[in-house]
C-alpha cells in the first residue's frame, strides 16, 4: 500500500454517531484528503471500519490502532478477509501494544513485555488461515525496538504524539521503504489562551501514559516539562494558530520523512465532529 498526503485522525469516526461518521468520511474524501483514521479502545471496531468503507469509494480507512489484547488474531485476519474482499485494499491495519494502565485496570499484570507480545500477535496473525500481509500493516511504533519490527515485520510505523524531530529519528531507523505516518495534534486558533484552554487537559492526559511520557522524555524534554505541561512542550506537540500554521507543521513532518500526516483536530467540544475546520484544512492544503 502506498501512502501519501494528509489524512484525518478522528475519534468521533470511532466512537460518534455512525450516520454522522459515514457522511463526515464521505465528505473528507471529497476534500481531498487520503485517509481517514480510528482509535481503538473498546468495543466494535470493525463495525466502524465497515460503516466508514461503505461511505466513501477511494480513501484508505485506517485503525490507529487496533489494540492487540481486545482481538484475537483469528478474528483480526477474518474480518480483515472480508473487508477487503468487499471493499479493495483499502483497509489498513494499524496494530498497537496499547498502555499498562488501561489494560491491567481490568486484569491487574496482563500487560507486559510489549515488544515481545506485538511480536507474537504478528507470528500469530500470520499463522492464520488468511494472513494479514504484511504490508498492509502498521505498528504503533516510538522507540526504536518497536519501530525495528515496525520495519521488518509491518510496512511501516504510525507513531502518534510525537514531534518531526521524532519523524527524523523514526525515518532514520525504518530506513527507506517503510512507510512513516505520524499524527499531528492541532488547534485551529491564533489565540494562545484559546488553544491551552482546548488543548492542555487533553495532552495531560496521554502523559499520564509512560510510553508516551517516556518518548517525550527521550525526545529531550525535561520531567518538569512533562510534569507542568509546559508551553515548550505543548507548542511541541500540538500544532496551533491559522491554516498556514498548521500546514507549516505538516510540511516539517514531510521534510524529516514521513510518507503521510494524518491531522487530529481538537476544539473546545471534543465530543462534536469538527468539521468547519477540516474544510478550512482543506482549503488550505488545496
Amino acid at each position: 500500500m502506498q501512502l501519501t498526503g494528509v489524512g484525518v485522525w478522528s475519534s468521533q469516526l470511532r466512537y460518534g454517531d455512525a450516520a454522522e461518521a459515514a457522511e463526515a468520511a464521505a465528505e473528507l474524501e471529497e476534500l481531498g484528503y487520503t485517509a481517514v483514521w480510528i482509535p481503538d479502545v473498546g468495543g466494535p471496531v470493525f463495525d466502524s471500519v465497515d460503516n466508514l468503507l461503505g461511505a466513501t469509494k477511494q480513501v484508505v480507512v485506517a485503525t490507529g490502532i487496533l489494540n492487540l489484547w481486545m482481538h484475537e488474531p483469528a478474528d483480526v485476519a477474518a474480518r480483515y478477509a472480508a473487508l477487503t474482499g468487499t471493499y479493495g485494499d483499502r483497509f489498513l491495519l494499524g496494530i498497537g501494544v496499547s498502555h499498562a494502565p488501561l489494560i491491567d485496570a481490568g486484569d491487574p499484570g496482563r500487560y507486559r513485555k510489549p515488544l515481545a507480545a506485538t511480536r507474537s500477535y504478528l507470528d500469530a496473525l500470520d499463522a492464520t488461515a488468511t494472513p494479514v500481509p504484511a504490508d498492509a500493516r502498521v505498528l504503533a511504533a516510538l522507540g526504536p525496538k518497536m519501530l525495528h519490527l515496525a520495519a521488518t515485520r509491518a510496512g511501516g510505523a504510525h507513531p502518534y504524539l510525537v514531534t518531526p524531530e521524532h519523524t527524523a529519528t523514526a525515518r532514520a531507523t525504518l530506513g527507506d521503504g517503510p512507510l512513516l505516518l505520524p499524527e499531528q495534534t492541532v488547534v485551529l486558533t491564533t489565540d494562545r489562551d484559546e488553544a491551552r484552554s482546548i488543548g492542555t487537559d487533553w495532552l495531560r492526559s496521554y502523559l499520564q501514559l509512560p510510553n508516551y511520557a517516556n518518548n517525550i522524555l527521550r525526545s529531550g524534554f525535561t520531567p518538569e516539562d512533562v510534569a507542568t505541561v509546559s508551553d515548550r512542550l505543548f507548542d511541541a506537540i500540538i500544532a496551533w494558530g491559522d491554516e498556514d500554521a498548521i500546514l507549516r507543521r505538516v510540511a516539517e513532518h514531510r521534510a524529516a520523512g514521513a510518507d503521510h500526516v494524518c491531522v487530529q483536530v481538537l476544539d473546545a467540544d471534543l465530543q462534536a465532529f469538527p468539521r468547519a475546520q477540516w474544510r478550512r484544512l482543506a482549503a488550505a492544503l488545496a
